[in-house]
């Protein structure tokens, strides 16, 4: 057997295996999607009138704002998403299965890529289930070609790689399933402090460099500009680099850690 066809073999493996413990304990993965699905309805529903007068001078309606917050929230689905994977990578590497990973003849890399599949798989189910309940409530993309379309599930999808690599990261160098929940927390945070719910330029000038100079904010324009057609400019730049930085950062941090000889 080739060392593709290993690789092939084995990851699929760890894949069904991350997938099945998936939904034989879905609590957590409920939990974290309910984090934006209540975001979306409590700031359209509860704050909606205010702040979509807040982002159009006084003239814009609820349905501005929707279309104005779902992208963003999209986004920090696939971050609320990735803490689950860093929790699932913290108990491999603490209760013992990756010893035993180790003594197997299995392809050394396939845990990890099992696991980064895995959540990937996860997270565009995540929004995809997002997308749907912002659908409901009104968002609506009319003007987006099919292409357009494509490079925004491109987006979503590359993003959510890049976190999910970082998150890998996290779970390896946490010492249990808590602190790697904990270290993860910045998934979800960074979003909040981003352009997901207000304009960078509403912001306090102190603060907005902080807002635009994260991965976020370009991810979060560039996707506007694909779904609803507004500029944007140098962010598509800058969001492709942050994924590709960020899956660099990630996959040689995972993997030098897992090559680690235990202890």
């Amino acid at each position: 057997m080739s060392t593709l066809t290993l690789a092939v073999r084995d990851t699929t493996t760890m894949l069904r295996r991350n997938l099945l413990h998936a939904r034989r304990y879905p609590s957590m993965t409920l939990n974290l999607l309910l984090t934006p699905i209540m975001l979306l309805l409590l700031f359209v529903y509860i704050f909606g009138d205010v702040m979509s007068a807040g982002i159009g001078g006084g003239g814009a309606d609820r349905s501005d704002y929707i279309a104005y917050l779902v992208p963003g929230l999209l986004l920090m689905t696939i971050g609320s998403t990735t803490i689950g994977t860093a929790v699932s990578v913290s108990n491999d590497m603490t209760e013992g299965i990756i010893a035993r990973f180790r003594t197997m003849a299995i392809h050394r890399g396939s845990v990890i890529t099992g696991h980064v599949i895995g959540s990937v798989l996860q997270s565009v189910v995540s929004v995809v289930l997002v997308g749907a309940v912002g659908a409901a409530i009104g968002f609506r993309s009319t003007d987006a070609t099919a292409l357009e379309w494509l490079a925004a599930l491109g987006l979503l999808a590359l993003f959510a790689l890049a976190l999910t690599w970082i998150a890998v990261g996290m779970g390896m160098v946490s010492p249990n399933a808590e602190a790697a929940g904990n270290n993860a927390m910045p998934l979800i945070f960074l979003p909040l402090i981003s352009s997901t719910f207000v304009p960078i330029d509403a912001m306090p000038g102190w603060f907005q460099p902080i807002a635009e100079y994260q991965p976020f904010t370009p991810a979060i324009e560039t996707l506007r500009g694909l779904l609803l057609g507004t500029e944007i400019g140098h962010n598509g730049w800058l969001a492709l680099a942050w994924c590709l930085a960020l899956t660099a950062l990630g996959y040689f941090w995972s993997k030098s850690v897992y090559n680690r000889d235990p202890k």
